[in-house]
Formats: C-alpha cells, sequence, structure tokens
C-alpha cells in the first residue's frame, strides 16, 4: 500500500500569527514538503490544480517535474488534473513529457474540479461539466494508447491523423485514477477503463465514499478487469498529531476554525468524530487509519492533507515527522498482517511494464520527423482526402 502527502495549494492566512505567505514562499514550501515526504519514508506526493486565487498550482506538471529533479524515490502525481477545462491533447502532451523527466515515477488524478468559475475562464459550460469530463478522458485515453488518432466529439475540434508526443515512456500510458467525492458516473468510467478510482474522503462521513468505492468494485469486476479485488482503490484524508491527544487538539484548532473549508461549521471534536479527520495522538490516529481498512478492505493508496488552512512549514514539516516516522511504520505492519494475498498491489509504472511485456523487450516509440505517425506514415497534419487533393493540385 502507498501512503503519502497531497496538497491544494491554498495560500492562507496563518490564523495564529495573522501572517499570509507570498505565493514564491509557498512553491518553495510545496518542494520542501515533497522532499521531506520521501525522507520520512513515505511513497507518494500529490498536487492539486487550481487557476484562481487563493491557490498557487496552476501548473501541475512544472511543479512536478521540479520535485522530481530533486528526489528518487517519490511517486508524483496530481489531486487533481482538471479534465474539464485543460484539454486532452494537452494533458497527454505535458503529463508523457512528465513521466520521461520523472523515468515513469508518476500518475495522475483526473477531476472535475469545484471552482464554477473556471469553465468561462477556459471556455467551457459548467452545465456540461459531466458529459465534458467523460468526452475528454476517452480521448485521452486513446491519444496514449494510439499512435495515430482520428476522432470527433462535441466539446472541441476533430483531430485527423494526429500523433499525441511524446509517446508514453517505454509505451505504457501514465496509470490515471479517477477522483470523485459524489459523482457515480466517474466511478463508471474508471471502472470502465480498468483504472483507479479516488474518493476524497475528507468532508463526507465515511459510509458516503464506501458506497462510491464499493459501486465502482463492482463495475470494474463487471467489465471485465478482475475481481473486485483486483480493483485499484485511494482514499483522501487530514491528519494532525502530537504526543498527547490534548495538544494536537489545541494546536490545530484554530487552523480548523478559520479554515475555508473546515470553519463556521460544526466543532473540531464534531468533524473529527463524522469524517475520517484524524486528530490525536500517535496511537489515535493510528486506530483511525486502520479503521479506514476495517471498513474499506484492502485499498492501494493512502494519501493526506498536511500543509492545508494557514498552517506554516515548520509545522508540516514536524507533521510528516510524526506520520511518516511514528504512525505509518506501525500502521504497514499491522496492514501487511491484514492484507488478501489476492488483492491487487498498488500501481507503480515498473508493474505496468511488467504486465505488458513480461520478459520481453522494451517498445521505445519512435516517430518519424516529417512522415506524420510511427505506424503507418500518413501525414500528422492532412486527412486523406486533404492529401489527395493537395497532390492532384500540385
Amino acid at each position: 500500500m502507498q501512503f503519502g502527502i497531497m496538497s491544494v495549494s491554498d495560500v492562507t492566512r496563518n490564523p495564529v500569527t495573522g501572517e499570509t505567505p507570498s505565493e514564491a514562499e509557498r512553491i518553495r514550501a510545496a518542494i520542501e514538503i515533497a522532499k521531506k515526504t520521501e525522507e520520512v519514508g513515505l511513497d507518494v506526493f500529490a498536487i492539486g490544480e487550481h487557476h484562481n486565487p487563493p491557490f498557487f498550482s496552476s501548473s501541475p506538471t512544472t511543479l512536478l517535474a521540479a520535485i522530481a529533479a530533486q528526489t528518487e524515490k517519490l511517486i508524483l502525481t496530481t489531486s487533481t488534473t482538471l479534465i474539464t477545462t485543460n484539454d486532452p491533447v494537452r494533458i497527454a502532451e505535458e503529463y508523457a513529457m512528465l513521466q520521461h523527466v520523472a523515468d515513469g515515477r508518476m500518475d495522475l488524478m483526473l477531476g472535475r474540479g469545484n471552482t464554477a468559475p473556471v469553465y468561462p475562464w477556459f471556455g467551457q459550460d459548467i452545465r456540461q461539466g459531466l458529459p465534458l469530463a467523460l468526452e475528454n478522458y476517452n480521448l485521452l485515453h486513446r491519444l496514449w494508447r494510439e499512435d495515430v488518432v482520428n476522432w470527433s466529439g462535441k466539446f472541441r475540434g476533430p483531430l485527423n491523423g494526429f500523433t499525441s508526443t511524446p509517446r508514453p515512456l517505454d509505451d505504457v500510458p501514465p496509470f490515471v485514477w479517477h477522483g470523485s467525492i459524489r459523482t457515480p458516473e466517474v466511478a463508471e468510467q474508471a471502472a470502465f477503463y480498468g483504472n483507479g478510482y479516488f474518493a476524497n474522503f475528507i468532508f463526507w462521513p465515511p459510509e458516503h465514499s464506501l458506497r462510491l468505492a464499493n459501486f465502482y468494485r463492482e463495475r470494474f469486476e463487471h467489465y471485465g478487469h478482475g475481481t473486485k479485488k483486483d480493483a485499484i482503490v485511494g482514499l483522501g484524508g487530514q491528519a494532525f498529531i502530537a504526543k498527547k491527544s490534548q495538544d494536537a487538539y489545541r494546536e490545530f484548532r484554530p487552523y480548523f476554525d478559520e479554515a475555508p473549508v473546515y470553519g463556521n461549521g460544526p466543532s473540531l471534536e464534531q468533524f473529527s468524530q463524522a469524517t475520517p479527520l484524524a486528530v490525536g495522538s500517535v496511537q489515535e490516529v493510528i486506530d483511525k487509519i486502520l479503521g479506514f481498512h476495517d471498513l474499506f478492505g484492502d485499498y492501494q493508496r493512502q494519501l493526506f492533507l498536511q500543509d492545508h488552512a494557514g498552517l506554516p512549514l515548520g509545522m508540516v514539516l514536524d507533521q510528516l515527522e510524526l506520520l511518516g516516522g511514528e504512525v505509518i511504520p506501525v500502521v504497514r505492519k499491522e496492514l501487511e498482517g491484514r492484507r488478501d494475498p489476492e488483492s491487487a498491489p498498488a500501481p507503480t509504472h515498473e508493474l505496468l511494464v511488467q504486465k505488458k511485456y513480461g520478459d520481453g523487450p522494451v517498445r521505445q516509440p519512435r516517430p518519424q520527423a516529417n512522415r506524420g505517425d510511427n505506424v503507418t506514415g500518413g501525414s500528422p497534419y492532412l486527412d486523406t482526402d486533404e492529401v489527395t487533393a493537395a497532390r492532384e493540385a500540385e
């Protein structure tokens, strides 16, 4: 099982000191948090995508590429990549490039996003959000698996003989998670393609996320990708840890009370009891995480939100020391004893390569310059009729 950190990239006022970090400070902090994530023995770092204040992460691939250059083992991913307002051609290109730069240490999570004004900024209609997400991923899936794509749809112009470059590393597309809080159609799409399903699992009672995860597992089996045990499930969460439970609540309370997504609602105690938010001593947080397994059974990835709501960098790094040094080693050992040997392992590039090639040679695509795609030699610019017309005009 993979454990890691996810960030929504908010630039939020520290309610204790009254200071608000600059974007530059938060960007540098994100890189330090990612490096610390690897240092303390966690597996994954994820960054969100936003195009509006108070968030800084409008270009996740740029940030993740910088982190890839400063880490060795860390898997880099998103939480989430906007499949609605990004052109799927650009997603195919940018994340394939990141895959090469990171030597395969990456995947991505796709989602619709939760900021309504973003849609018109990128020329889209939020009322078409779901069909837009479904159509865009259908195209993205093909772009990474077909060297030549002819395609037409409702939400973007057609493609004629198009080859997305660079081709995926080892001719193996990045693993894709479909992230959702409440939409069964997203779980259905993840199951249809045999991809992973990620439940944000922060703001809702656990039973809500369980219903969607179980629906995804049932549909995954229905589409013939394997049994329910082969389905790939990830969960989000948040933890705040201290040596003593009362200290954890005392230290985290001012950040919780003024957090944009938490504040002015249920109390910290109420929220901790009703949702997956884990606040308390090392043992209490261990017990809460193990409770996720009690509810969901074997799942493959657990991410924690740590740098949200104005927590200063020093406090976040201290939290990572506790999470990676004292909590997760105990959780890993306990889950090893619980794990069903038939359950799917966590996805990695190495496993995907092994699944495709076995012990055979690995293919590295080599598109031919000025000759179109690397399969048919067709033009990447013109369809057949246009080529014929051009030749007749010569």
